[in-house]
């Protein structure tokens, strides 16, 4: 069961809004492809790890909203 659940329904929403697959978030946040799905078998993300998703979720969101898609 996932420990950091507000961070993993976080990158969940992430990945709907944007239509982007879970390996390329990973590789692309925090160089890991496998991130999003060890985050939903219970791995528990450091402070250092979790600014970095949030901040690429940011400029992403940022970026799509712009874009208007």
């Amino acid at each position: 069961m996932p420990t950091d659940r507000p961070l993993l329904m976080s990158i969940d929403r992430f990945l709907r809004e944007t239509g982007m697959p879970a390996t390329k978030f990973g590789r692309l946040a925090v160089r890991d492809p496998r991130l999003v799905h060890a985050l939903r078998r219970g791995r528990e993300p450091g402070g250092r790890l979790r600014c970095r998703v949030e901040h690429f979720m940011n400029i992403n969101r940022a970026t799509h909203r712009e874009q208007g898609q």
